[in-house]
């Protein structure tokens, strides 16, 4: 986890972010980031990894389990897609529609059933 946070700190700072300011974009505390930043903390909830990943455009950690990487991408497309279909429901409905017909062709017997 510290190589996770040194590669962290040394984005924000590159980004141009300062401790106290990107805690505060986050939701969490100065302390907290600091902490995962020297590796102090060894854990991280996934609404946090999602939010950094969202800030920073960082990727998934590849020591995050799969399944784990799996559904923070799901629920991160969720997010995404919401958001979209608020500035253009056209192009998000057109997405959704498309991801539907494709595992309708992968898995006909299972079907989406909408």
């Amino acid at each position: 986890m510290s190589n996770f946070g040194q590669q962290l700190r040394q984005i924000r700072q590159q980004q141009g972010y300062g401790l106290n300011e990107f805690a505060k974009e986050l939701g969490v505390s100065p302390a907290y980031l600091s902490n995962l930043e020297t590796g102090k903390t060894q854990t991280i909830q996934l609404d946090i990894l999602s939010k950094l990943q969202e800030q920073l455009h960082l990727s998934v950690n590849e020591n995050v389990p799969v399944d784990d990487q799996f559904i923070f991408r799901l629920d991160r497309l969720k997010r995404l897609l919401a958001e979209l279909h608020c500035s253009n429901p056209r192009v998000a409905e057109y997405l959704v529609a498309m991801a539907e017909q494709g595992i309708d062709l992968i898995n006909p017997a299972k079907g989406s059933g909408i």
